[in-house]
């Protein structure tokens, strides 16, 4: 046995925790850069936790300039930020992107460089200064993970900075702050996170050396990261659709809240597969929304793979509350493919690449990029080269996953 488990340094979760972030940032530095968004820092709860730190905490910059998929142009201008106040702690509130560019202002201000620099597996060579990191979404789980997501103009696909020194060392989950998040990112971002948690489950499990763990950021799964997965698919299966039709339903945000740290912990070590390789050309070529992109891909990967995972498929199914009793597991996964194929149509994830403005012409070349992207695609169970890749886009371009004898 070999393993590793990776998180925040102190992980606090529950309705109304949102009121020790003060505290945690003024015990972690006394001059803090706030990153946010300008629609966040517009609504009341965020408000007031800016507020507050203002009390708590001697010098408080705020960069809330934050755009969607981390471009380079917000790493420069919050880096700059950071720099005129000499920060020496950063507390993200936001989602997916605002926690992604927190981590990579925080590896510049203590490392420099430029974020090229860091591209890649475990480029970061040590700690960076402290990050408290405060979701507003159920989704990406950032708040837990040791993954910074951005795009690059010069470059066709987002690209990674994957180390182990920049998971946040606070994250404070409060279901509280997601109450006002609309019903499209509630629908994206909830994809997303029942993707970590199907993607960590059925990752391809990897044999080890035992520096292995700190020169690798994914490893595949393994018994812990399969408890965190199912305990995440199980809360997001029955709440998902709940909190995408009726955001004041705070049972359902919860349960989101808790299905997303906890599918975060899985990816952290198990890491995602083919689907989130494969969003990487099609999300920049498309500039659609990630979560949308690996739910609309989530099916037709796990198909692909249905001959290696159709055991765990079951279970799924069995997770998700499915009656799947006295079934066998090529049953059980025909009845989980189609539940999910319903999900996705209820929460408004369209079904083909085709409805997104995929051209058929590029799916080659979308597999190809894709196939380069190692640190994801090693994960995936089932075939990875190229032809096979392409197989996958080619079925969720014309949605037919009909399985032939």
């Amino acid at each position: 046995m070999l393993e590793t488990v990776r998180g925040p340094r102190q992980l606090i979760v529950g309705e109304g925790v949102a009121q020790n972030i003060p505290r945690v940032v003024a015990e972690s530095g006394s001059r803090v850069l706030i990153v946010t968004d300008q629609v966040l820092l517009g609504q009341p709860g965020v408000a007031d936790i800016v507020a507050a730190v203002r009390e708590k905490v001697e010098v408080v910059e705020v960069f809330s300039d934050a755009t969607a998929d981390v471009p380079l142009t917000d790493v420069a201008l919050a880096v700059s930020a950071a720099a005129e106040v000499d920060a020496d702690v950063i507390l993200a509130i936001g989602g997916g992107t605002v926690i992604d560019l927190a981590k990579i202002v925080g590896v510049i201000r203590r490392h420099g460089g430029t974020p090229r620099d860091y591209y890649g597996e475990s480029r970061v060579p040590g700690p960076t200064i402290p990050l408290v990191a405060v979701p507003t979404t159920s989704g990406t789980g950032s708040e837990l993970t040791p993954v910074s997501v951005l795009t690059d103009p010069d470059r066709a696909l987002k690209v990674g900075v994957s180390s182990v020194h920049i998971v946040p060392d606070f994250a404070i989950v409060d279901p509280e702050l997601t109450y006002t998040c609309p019903a499209t990112v509630t629908a994206h971002s909830g994809i997303d996170a029942f993707c970590h948690a199907v993607e960590s489950y059925t990752a391809r499990p990897r044999a080890h050396g035992p520096r292995d763990p700190v020169e690798q950021v994914f490893l595949g799964r393994n018994p812990v990261t399969d408890h965190y997965a199912l305990q995440a698919a199980r809360r997001i299966a029955r709440s998902l659709r709940r909190a995408v039709s009726n955001g004041g339903d705070t049972q359902a945000r919860a349960d989101m809240s808790y299905g997303s740290m906890l599918a975060g912990l899985a990816f952290s070590h198990a890491g995602n597969a083919a689907p989130h390789a494969l969003q990487y050309p099609i999300g920049a070529a498309t500039h659609t929304p990630h979560g949308l992109g690996v739910g609309l891909l989530l099916p037709y990967a796990l198909d692909a793979a249905r001959d290696a995972i159709g055991d765990r498929l079951a279970v799924l199914a069995r997770v998700c509350g499915l009656d799947v009793t006295d079934a066998s597991d090529a049953e059980a996964t025909d009845t989980f493919l189609t539940w999910l194929d319903g999900l996705l149509a209820d929460i408004g994830i369209p079904p083909t690449l085709a409805d997104i403005g995929v051209a058929r012409a590029d799916l080659p070349r979308f597999a190809e990029m894709a196939s380069g992207v190692t640190r994801l695609i090693q994960n995936h169970p089932g075939p990875t080269d190229t032809a096979s890749l392409t197989a996958i886009l080619e079925a969720a371009w014309t949605g037919d996953r009909t399985r032939r004898p």
